[in-house]
């Protein structure tokens, strides 16, 4: 196919790629067996002195891929088998590593579960996936207590985060975490097993399990657009391919001389491939930190440890631009930055880029698409405020919101962003009719994203349909002002919902601002500046300011609970006293 994006791709990435018909588990073996002595995992947790002492472990492949094998080997041995559902409910750590590939070995499949989860949120993926064994971090204990008996969940494997750290490490950070209220004990008990006696008690020849890239790895749940989270179902074909299409785009990641900033959690499909198994495909040193917002560690360790690949999202990169003393960290060591999960001001693209030398671009994708499917060049013309454009061998188009045409690439008129490519799920677990509103017979997934094109083929998210704002009679996209007040001086965080306007039946536009330390703007001059950037009616007509915004562990603001907020506000003022 002859696309006009294929004129921005830098010259080493090729319009067509190759895709070895292998499983997660045969990169894993290719990676140790080529690199077996490199470092794979340098755990670094930030616990002792004020956070100025770093401890932590670390683990060879050679070493990692000896683990893998003895729980791979434990699980099977415990009754686990091919197709069946392994959760897992840890920060990230080494132990999530070695329990994603353990079970991709033996043909199970894998449920990422958030640790924030309360019990009613993990109780409904554990019933919903079906999974009957669970890997989950000591003190998450209490939650699966609350809902088990309610649950199919037969066997539960324990982890500490000291588990595989050396002799000292451990002792301090033992007696670190024992004297937290947080700390739980879990007592022994019945199909209850601890993640250091099983890699004691089984050695590291797990048994042959016939495994394809077609077979179901991952159930990855999102929220979707409405009702309980569904589970995308992602075979090892698909994470595969993504993480090759991925490959190809970082054209300056030498294999087996990286070292990816892990901070960005696992259980999340972003973190998961860009991140944890693209590292393991580069042989890269993947730099581990569960708490990654501590961001005078973040600093420290970037500064430390020589980071040179950080894919992450825009709220990190804009704590790190806005620390008060980021100017006395050596950060130049850092190569490529691939931010997704929230777009991508402009101005924290331009400091960030300022200060470390390396290349921070905007790209784009989803839970169902594994998740990567757009990007910019990293050494090619980065077009600010675009997600750039469609990797390798995906395919990309908009289509009218009222007639579902295709659009022409280049046309004025906003549409709906559809991809299709070798990364596109497979389905949603359990929902076919779901599955078959977002994927049609030809496989085009619908995104729900509101999108325009330039005529070169770079895409521009407007908005998500459902986060569309009609004040006036006008539609208002909250990115279009958002990125307005991002240029406000003295703007750290802002965010614009759409606040239900009872009395003309549509919508008021909100900002929700988080400003600068040591600046007071006043609303009326927020007001003022972005009169002087929109139409009258994108200018936000309510200005709230916080210390922070609500946002989910990955870093994305949540918009649906400020509106919450502003409803039970609405709701309280018009109740009788």
């Amino acid at each position: 196919m002859e696309r006009p994006w294929f004129s921005s791709y830098e010259a080493r990435v090729p319009r067509t790629l190759e895709y070895p018909a292998i499983t997660l588990a045969d990169l894993l073996n290719q990676t140790v067996r080529t690199y077996p002595q490199h470092t794979a995992t340098k755990f670094v947790l930030s616990y002792l002195l004020g956070g100025r002492l770093t401890v932590g472990g670390q683990l060879t492949y050679q070493q990692l891929g000896e683990a893998i094998d003895r729980f791979a080997n434990a699980l099977y041995q415990l009754g686990v088998r091919k197709g069946e559902r392994v959760a897992i409910m840890l920060p990230n750590s080494p132990h999530f590593v070695i329990a994603f590939f353990a079970a991709m070995k033996i043909g199970a499949v894998i449920v990422n579960n958030n640790p924030t989860y309360t019990a009613r949120e993990l109780k409904h993926q554990l019933v919903d996936s079906g999974a009957e064994t669970i890997v989950l971090l000591n003190l998450f204990w209490p939650r699966l207590q609350e809902i088990q008996a309610e649950t199919p969940i037969r066997r539960t494997v324990i982890v500490h985060v000291f588990d595989l750290l050396g002799p000292l490490p451990k002792l301090l950070v033992r007696a670190k975490q024992k004297r937290d209220p947080a700390w739980v004990d879990v007592p022994p008990g019945p199909n209850r097993y601890f993640l250091p006696d099983l890699l004691a008690r089984y050695g590291p020849t797990p048994p042959t399990v016939e495994i394809k890239p077609e077979d179901n790895a991952l159930f990855q749940y999102t929220g979707g657009t409405t009702g309980l989270p569904k589970a995308a179902v992602l075979t090892h074909r698909n994470l595969v391919c993504n993480t090759i299409q991925i490959g190809a785009w970082f054209t300056s990641a030498v294999p087996g001389q990286e070292k990816v900033m892990c901070a960005i959690p696992f259980f999340h499909v972003y973190g998961m491939t860009v991140a944890m198994i693209f590292g393991i495909y580069l042989g890269a040193e993947l730099t581990i930190m569960p708490n990654p917002r501590d961001i005078d560690h973040v600093l420290s360790v970037i500064q430390k440890e020589r980071i040179t690949l950080f894919p992450g999202v825009p709220a990190q990169y804009i704590r790190i631009i806005n620390h008060p003393d980021v100017a006395s960290f050596d950060l130049r060591s850092i190569k490529a930055c691939l931010s997704g999960s929230a777009p991508l001001p402009v101005e924290v693209q331009e400091r960030f880029t300022a200060l470390t030398g390396g290349r921070l671009v905007e790209g784009f994708g989803m839970t169902e698409l594994s998740p990567v499917s757009h990007a910019n060049p990293l050494y090619g013309e980065s077009r600010k405020g675009s997600i750039g454009i469609p990797l390798p061998d995906v395919d990309a188009k908009i289509v009218d919101l009222d007639n579902d045409q295709e659009l022409p690439l280049g046309s004025d008129k906003e549409g709906e962003l559809l991809v299709r490519g070798p990364m596109v799920m497979k389905e949603y677990w359990n929902r076919p009719e779901e599955t078959a509103a977002t994927v049609d017979a030809d496989g085009w997934l619908r995104t729900g994203d509101i999108c325009k094109t330039d005529p070169d083929g770079y895409f521009r998210i407007v908005d998500r349909k459902k986060d569309m704002i009609i004040a006036s009679g006008y539609k208002v996209l909250p990115r279009d002002v958002e990125e307005v007040l991002f240029e406000h001086p003295a703007v750290v965080e802002a965010v614009v919902v759409g606040i239900p306007n009872p009395a003309r039946g549509d919508d008021t536009v909100k900002a929700f601002i988080v400003v600068k330390p040591g600046t007071s703007p006043t609303a009326d001059e927020i007001r003022a500046f972005c009169r002087e950037h929109l139409a009258p009616y994108k200018v936000p007509r309510e200005i709230e300011f916080r210390d922070e915004l609500p946002k989910t562990i990955v870093g994305k603001v949540l918009r649906r609970v400020l509106v919450e907020e502003e409803k039970q506000k609405q709701a309280g003022a018009t109740t009788p006293a």
